[in-house]
């Protein structure tokens, strides 16, 4: 991954947030979280995901806030 965990190029996924090196959408994340999954799961699902990009999703949804 680059230095930046997240990323946002309006080439990729419209502009919405994503993990660096992949189009894996920080909202995906958080939605698949949300629902219940694991983060074992996720990471099963998505291997191109690690888990700092899981932890980079949630540290950017506490950012907003």
């Amino acid at each position: 991954m680059q230095n930046q965990p997240i990323v946002s190029d309006p080439k990729v996924m419209m502009g919405k947030p994503v993990i660096a090196g992949t189009r894996i959408t920080v909202e995906m994340i958080l939605e698949k979280l949300a629902a219940g999954e694991t983060p074992e799961q996720i990471l099963e699902a998505h291997p191109r995901l690690t888990r700092e990009g899981i932890q980079a999703a949630l540290a950017s949804k506490d950012e907003k806030i």
